[in-house]
């Protein structure tokens, strides 16, 4: 395993502090146009995903690649997780993995 450039876990409000950096987050997707994907974050932010797209997404994707802005990221990976994903879980692990125990996350 790469740790030479982690990707940090994000939520929506996180996002604004990682641009131009490696992010990793859930979202649950909205709709998917021309390779833009509109999707809501674990804290109901909207967020634009633009990427090569994966042949179909599944209700709730993961992504994987660098935050162009606040709202966006230009996505590396795509890893579909299914049509039932607790959000308010992973947004608890965002916050987590950002503050007090930052140092257990790569």
């Amino acid at each position: 395993m790469d740790t030479s450039n982690p990707a940090v876990l994000v939520n929506g409000e996180l996002l604004r502090l990682y641009v131009g950096k490696k992010v990793r987050t859930v979202v649950q997707v909205i709709r998917s146009e021309s390779g833009i994907v509109h999707g809501k974050s674990s804290d109901d932010q909207q967020l634009i995903l633009k990427g090569s797209l994966p042949g179909t997404l599944s209700q709730f994707v993961e992504v994987i690649g660098t935050a162009e802005s606040a709202q966006s990221i230009r996505a590396e990976k795509w890893n579909n997780f299914g049509d039932t994903f607790d959000l308010s879980n992973y947004n608890q692990l965002c916050k987590l993995a950002n503050g007090e125990y930052k140092h257990l996350f790569l």
